[in-house]
């Protein structure tokens, strides 16, 4: 492809004999980065040639792999050359920010980032901004609202820099797959910056919709608003895709057990929840792969390490999260395979690009799961809130006379952690709400719910998700559907896929195979770690709880049979805890499992007696689950702890804060359980259906320690996490 394949917006007119020397000069740049044969192609050149000799704003939408970021470090060189100051990327890619960094070295570019990961070093590295001793500063995102770094370090940035590049610029877009509220605080920057500072946002997926609404924003504070867009063909010769519907979890596991090796090179397997990852990580390493986790809550030096494994293919696979969904750059990465389905064909298209970049073939496998669509809908619920839960944190931020950090903030808003810090973000860019030293506070500026546009955002969700259901449908070329979601007016059928050429892989599975996984799966038991710490400002939402629980008033560490989104038990007790799965006793699977919970526990003194939690929703399923325990185990059953008189029902889905506020007492020990826990000599087996926050289960542990118990072993069927 080339140029005239673009959709320029109007400009300046071209010399039609672009400067040679220019052109000589970006093509040495480029051979430190890649290689003595190296040679900007004509869209590179294009892209070039508008930052450096035109001081244009430019659009790059072209697939993974085209090479967006020889672009932005050859046009650096270049500018650095002739006087400009320091290029700015923000990018929200920690692992491609260590690639980039890299690479830029070998081309004589000085490279320094500041992130998340590296807070020691920001003085250091801010001096040597300062000293003109770096080429390229990599600012992860949240960085742009950091206070300090807002106020002190980003307006010197905007007045000093030669280029400023945006990274994964569809994230600046609400539209977007992975919007990110961070990024609305470029518009700030893009205003703040000087005339004719160059700008360069890329991206390899963004549809009609989100190129218009990026491109718009790049023209913020621009003397010529226009934005010169180049999108190319979205085509990627090099991979085949593929979809394997398998029965049930166990099938995928074992068929994954299987064929692993064969799979060519090394690659990555997605999962769809952190719990997922370390599950399929767990057993794949059992059965003797070598393998890696790779998620949020993998910590940094061990994401490095399982990064350098990968890149020196000393590892099969990274089994990872959307932690690692765009930010990973390895050209002969040779296969991505998902279990379970991403709820948009353009998320997908993102992660599978990571694959086949510098080799002539990549598998692309999708295994799509039963329970993807109930942790869609669970991520669909973590959307802006309702306009009601909006203005009450603008009202609580406005009476109070300190900033309020997040966790101040949640005795008062009923919203959980994640939510409540994107709403602000979101206040914050719009002008209602400002971090500040200390947290947030309120402006007074006038706000208005954008009811229609918060609407439209979650229709285009529900749709992108319906597009997700008919790509694991269609019976026709794969790529060609992933292309046309993303409007790529070139998108014809690939020749390669699974719809095209017919399947590359058999769905068959080894019987054996499927035995060891079933059984895997099948293994309960998940521990459940009591909470030691009462939440921050209970005591002015007039809850007197603070500090530490005393550790007499604590639960034990207790047991679940699993958590809701392993994709073992997980997949079994999900439909059995659903909201409209009704109220039925134990099933005879279920219980027999909860015994091989008991049995393998370990505890230092056996349970003295049973006490289940009153429910509103599965009472007769706990009491069951707790009268059975009892027998089996040859334990006296000792009575349900009951709801107070009055006790309203605790809000779903709240925050930590809110749901203690209203469990703190909703519940009570009746006398006669009260006199039976005093006189049993041991620990407490107290049974519930679920734990989510975990504050059910200490508020009842409390009332049982206080009433006499000397132990309490919370044991409960799931786990929300």
């Amino acid at each position: 492809m080339d140029s005239s394949d673009a959709t320029p917006a109007a400009s300046a007119p071209r010399d039609p004999a672009a400067p040679t020397a220019l052109r000589d000069e970006a093509d040495a740049v480029l051979r430190g980065l890649a290689g003595e044969t190296a040679r900007l192609r004509e869209d590179q050149w294009r892209a070039v040639e508008a930052l450096v000799a035109e001081h244009r704003r430019v659009l790059v939408v072209q697939r993974t792999g085209w090479g967006k970021s020889a672009v932005y470090f050859v046009a650096t060189a270049l500018l650095r050359a002739r006087g400009a100051g320091p290029t700015v990327i923000v990018s929200p890619l920690l692992a491609l920010m260590r690639n980039q960094i890299d690479s830029a070295a070998r081309a004589g570019i000085r490279a320094r980032t500041i992130n998340s990961a590296n807070i020691d070093d920001w003085d250091s590295i801010q001096a040597e901004v300062a000293d003109g001793l770096v080429d390229v500063l990599l600012v992860s995102p949240e960085r742009l609202n950091n206070p300090d770094f807002r106020d002190t370090v980003l307006p010197k940035l905007a007045a000093t820099c030669g280029l400023l590049v945006v990274d994964e610029a569809h994230c600046v877009s609400d539209w977007g797959h992975d919007f990110r509220p961070d990024y609305r605080r470029l518009r700030t920057l893009l205003g703040d910056l000087p005339g004719g500072v160059p700008v360069l946002a890329t991206t390899a997926t963004a549809n009609a919709r989100v190129t218009a609404d990026v491109a718009e924003q790049l023209g913020t504070g621009a003397e010529n608003t226009d934005a010169l867009v180049l999108r190319g063909s979205l085509d990627r010769e090099s991979l085949t895709l593929g979809v394997l519907q398998l029965p049930d979890a166990a099938h995928r596991l074992a068929w994954l057990d299987a064929h692993l090796d064969e799979l060519p090179g090394s690659g990555i397997i997605y999962t769809l929840t952190v719990a997922a990852a370390e599950e399929v990580t767990a057993y794949l390493r059992s059965r003797g792969h070598t393998v890696a986790s790779y998620s949020g809550r993998t910590d940094d030096a061990e994401r490095q390490a399982a990064e350098a494994d990968l890149l020196a293919n000393r590892v099969k696979a990274l089994v990872a999260t959307s932690a690692l969904g765009m930010g990973f750059d390895k050209g002969d990465l040779g296969f991505v395979v998902h279990l379970g389905a991403p709820q948009s064909p353009i998320a997908y298209y993102q992660q599978i690009g990571r694959a086949g970049r510098a080799v002539e073939r990549a598998d692309v496998l999708l295994l799509p799961g039963r329970e993807d669509e109930a942790i869609w809908r669970y991520f669909a619920s973590l959307g802006f809130p309702p306009e009601d839960q909006v203005r009450r944190t603008l009202d609580v931020l406005a009476s109070a006379d300190r900033p309020l950090s997040t966790a101040a903030l949640e005795p008062r808003v009923d919203l959980r952690r994640n939510r409540l810090e994107l709403m602000l973000k979101v206040l914050d860019v719009d002008g209602a709400a400002r971090r500040v030293r200390g947290g947030w506070t309120a402006t007074g500026q006038p706000w208005r719910y954008d009811t229609e546009r918060y609407a439209r955002v979650a229709q285009a969700r529900a749709h992108e998700q319906q597009a997700m259901r008919d790509y694991v449908a269609t019976a026709g070329c794969r790529l060609e559907f992933l292309r046309r979601q993303l409007d790529d007016e070139q998108a014809v059928p690939c020749g390669r896929c699974d719809g095209c050429a017919g399947p590359r892989y058999d769905a068959a599975v080894d019987p054996g195979a499927l035995d060891a996984a079933r059984a895997a799966l099948g293994r309960p038991g998940v521990e459940v770690e009591p909470r030691r710490m009462w939440p921050t400002g209970m005591t002015e939402a007039g809850v007197q709880l603070k500090g530490r629980i005393p550790a007499d008033e604590q639960a034990s560490t207790g047991r679940a049979l699993g958590r809701l989104s392993d994709i073992g038990w997980g997949n079994r007790l999900r439909p059995v805890l659903a909201a409209d799965a009704g109220d039925a006793p134990v099933t005879d699977d279920v219980f027999n499992a909860v015994v091989q919970v008991l049995a393998s526990w370990g505890w230092e003194r056996r349970p003295a007696g049973v006490v289940t939690m009153a429910s509103r929703t599965h009472g007769l399923l706990i009491d069951s689950l707790g009268a059975r325990l009892s027998e089996v185990g040859r334990l006296p059953f000792l009575g349900r702890i009951e709801y107070a008189p009055g006790a309203e029902p605790a809000p779903a889905r709240s925050n930590s804060a809110q749901r203690l506020r209203a469990l703190a007492g909703a519940f009570t020990v009746p006398p006669g359980l009260a006199a039976a826990v005093a006189a049993v000599d041991g620990p407490i087996l107290l049974v519930d259906d679920r734990v989510d926050s975990g504050w059910t289960v200490t508020v009842a542990a409390r009332l049982l320690r206080r009433a006499g118990a000397a132990e309490v072993l919370p044991l409960v069927l799931a786990v929300e996490a």
